[in-house]
Formats: C-alpha cells, structure tokens, sequence
C-alpha cells in the first residue's frame, strides 16, 4: 500500500545481537586486562588458587600464633603456625621450657632466637609440659621446613586440653583470620605492602617483619605475636 512502510524487525533484532555480542567481548577483554597476573602480582594480590598461609585442618590455632593439636590422653601438641614463620624468617635457635614446666593459655610458651634478638610466643594451651621436640632444637630450620610436622615444638597434658580448643580458631574462620593478619601488618615507617611480596602474594624469605619494619623489625613481630610487653 501506498504511504506505508515496513519495518524489517529480524534485522533489526540481528543488530541488537551484534551489539550485544561486541559489548561482551569489550568486557571480556577489559576483565583480563584488569585482572593479569603480572598486574595482580604487582598490586600484592595473591590468584585466587593460592593462598598466602598454610592453615591446616584439625589443627586450633591461637590469635598470637601458635596451633593445638588435641591427642589421646589429655595431650596436645603444640607449635607456631605459617604466619609466625614468614613474620620472623629463618630461626637460628628455640629457647624451649623444661619438661615439667607449667603453661597457661595465652601466656609465655617458648621463644625464638633471630640474628641475637629473642622473640617471645605465647602457648595456645594450658598444661604441663610432658615432652619437647629435641630435633627442632638441634635443628630449628625444621620450624621452616615443615611448622605443622617435624617442626612441632613441646607436648603438654591436662585434662583441660580439649576445653582449650573454645579459646582457638579452627576452619575457615581460622584460614579467614590468618589471611587478614596480614592485612592488618602495617608498616613502622609507612612502607607498602606491595613490594615486599613474592610472586603468588607471599611473603618474602627473609621475614616480612624486617621488611616493613627495618631497624625495628623486633618491635614490630613482637607486636603481631602479641608480646610486645614482654
């Protein structure tokens, strides 16, 4: 009919599809550029596969620190977890105490010994100490090596030990903790966390304590082990 103009609207749908189609490759290929692996890396963002701390499960881990493995008989193994390990770096010595001694929850357990500086821990549980690990005397590299094995530090008994684990982290929650402590390291003299990160978002060898906080390093691991008053 004369006046009347049709409209072809599957060629009007096919540009909406092109246009559609063209947004999400621009979006995609924004996604990857925002999100490299070199940039992330360069921002101190780990990839989501890795995480910056070993937290194992089974284990119960204490805010200064240090885990509780519950055994048989009113024992629990005790040592220092993954984050105390890249907080102060390579350990020269452990100052372990005396079997017989008496632990209390959340108060001075053992000390590591860095470049001469003593570093205090707190112990994650109550007890007494039943046993201590000769070979992390002999060779504190294990605390490197392996924290959460051959690393284990002393063994204490009481028949507290289980009710211990209330006061502890374990989980998620605990992986969710050990992540955000790092966060929450900040610097003595304003220093960006970025640049003391390896690839992948963890923490340097030598100590990430020495890297933000220089001649003050002690002060500063003392501080995130929750001894700086000792």
């Amino acid at each position: 009919m004369e006046g009347i103009r049709f409209i072809d609207i599957y060629a009007t749908k096919g540009i909406e599809y092109l246009i559609v189609i063209a947004f999400l490759a621009a979006f995609v290929l924004f996604c990857r550029y925002m999100y490299r692996p070199g940039e992330r890396r360069a921002a101190g963002i780990a990839p989501e596969n890795v995480t910056r701390f070993r937290v194992p499960e089974g284990l119960f881990y204490h805010q200064g620190h240090g885990w509780l493995r519950p055994e048989p008989g009113s024992v629990g193994v005790v040592g220092m977890d993954d984050f105390a390990r890249k907080l102060i770096g390579k350990v020269d010595a452990v100052e372990l105490p005396a079997v017989g001694s008496r632990l209390a929850q959340g108060e001075m357990g053992w000390s590591l010994v860095v470049d001469s500086e003593r570093i205090p821990m707190l112990s994650p549980a109550a007890g007494e100490v039943v046993e201590v690990n000769d070979e992390v005397l002999r060779s504190p590299d294990l605390l490197d090596r392996d924290p959460y094995g051959r690393g284990w530090l002393l063994k204490v008994k009481s028949p507290r030990v289980a009710s211990n684990t209330r006061n502890l982290l374990s989980g998620k929650l605990a992986k969710a903790w050990m992540e955000s402590a790092l966060d929450k390291l900040h610097p003595l003299h304003g220093e960006s966390l970025g640049p003391v990160l390896q690839d992948g978002g963890l923490p340097v060898e030598g100590g990430i304590a020495r890297a933000l906080g220089g001649d003050e390093w002690v002060e500063l691991a003392k501080t995130h082990l929750l001894t700086d008053g000792e």
